[in-house]
């Protein structure tokens, strides 16, 4: 992928202030402040325009996923300081707000970009959305979608650095008929079989992705902690993990977490050290020897090529 070079400016001149990010040679802007510096942002011309908004908060029952809401207005400012008074909008603790540096941003523009941002965030499942409806795309001369679609995409790539992860489009693990001898050294599959459990998984980008089929213990233990418990719950509440054997569940999707430890321990109802429990398949290497073999080769790599320079 080609790089890009984002640039933040600190309005405040705190890390906890209103933000100002850029992506050099995009005609967009994100203003991002939290729901406390709604004032801050009044005087700010920016948000005075025609844009799309998003308002995100932690979600009190599920610690993984955020609730968000996500519109659009001809004067976003205005939109958001009714939002203030809206009971519905108690979750609401950051705002990021989207517009255009030349103006160019219609009204059909930002609707059709709220109707794809809340594609996006529905079809990731890395939050709640609490939008009651989801407006159909609007109609645009196929030269304006090719721009939004476009724009769309510098907001995908700027939102998670500034925090907002729900817009990451959900990791597509290689199916294992698939993967290419060459593609194995990069994401194997890795494998782990504990307590009459059978799991196969992948890691993709930062996430580690349990595949569907994988199977899960119902039994825990004290020890395993309230957030991996949480996690089970929501996973049964979401119908991902649904009735397998006696005493087991199953993954009816493919679902990602933080860490191998992290999947390992909702896979077994106990903590463990997924480094060394995830084996890659069809051998006994576990996930630290693999990782450390990556990072032998990387090193390696580098002096070679020190070398030839």
């Amino acid at each position: 992928m080609t790089g890009r070079t984002v640039r933040i400016f600190l309005a405040d001149g705190t890390s906890r202030g209103v933000m100002i990010a850029e992506i050099i040679n995009w005609t967009g802007k994100v203003t991002v402040a939290a729901r406390t510096q709604l004032v801050k942002l009044a005087d700010r011309e920016a948000v005075r325009r025609t844009g799309v908004y998003v308002l995100s908060g932690e979600s009190p029952d599920d610690l993984n996923r955020d609730i968000v809401y996500i519109g659009e207005s001809d004067n976003v400012w205005k939109r958001l300081a009714r939002h203030e008074k809206d009971a519905d909008r108690d979750f609401w603790q950051r705002t990021a707000i989207i517009t255009s540096k030349d103006e160019n941003l219609t009204k059909a523009h930002v609707r059709y970009l709220e109707s794809r941002l809340i594609q996006i965030v529905s079809q990731a499942q890395r939050a709640k959305l609490t939008n009651s409806t989801a407006p159909g795309t609007p109609p645009l001369p196929e030269s304006d979608i090719a721009d939004m679609e476009y724009f769309l995409a510098q907001v995908q790539i700027l939102l998670p650095v500034l925090g907002f992860s729900f817009v990451t489009p959900r990791p597509t693990p290689s199916h294992r008929e698939l993967v290419t001898e060459t593609e194995l050294q990069i994401t194997p599959v890795f494998e782990m079989h504990s307590v009459g459990t059978t799991a196969v998984a992948q890691e993709i980008d930062d996430e580690f992705v349990v595949l569907e089929g994988s199977t899960v213990r119902k039994e825990t233990v004290p020890s395993i902690g309230e957030t991996y418990i949480q996690r089970r719950e929501q996973l049964v509440e979401d119908g991902k993990l649904v009735d397998a054997k006696a005493g087991y569940w199953k993954f009816t999707e493919d679902v990602p977490f933080g860490s191998p430890s992290a999947a390992a321990a909702v896979i077994v109802g106990s903590n463990r050290n997924g480094r060394i429990e995830w084996k890659v398949e069809g051998t006994n290497q576990t996930y630290a020897q693999w990782y450390e073999a990556q990072i032998a080769k990387a090193e390696a790599a580098a002096v070679s090529e020190a070398e030839l320079n």
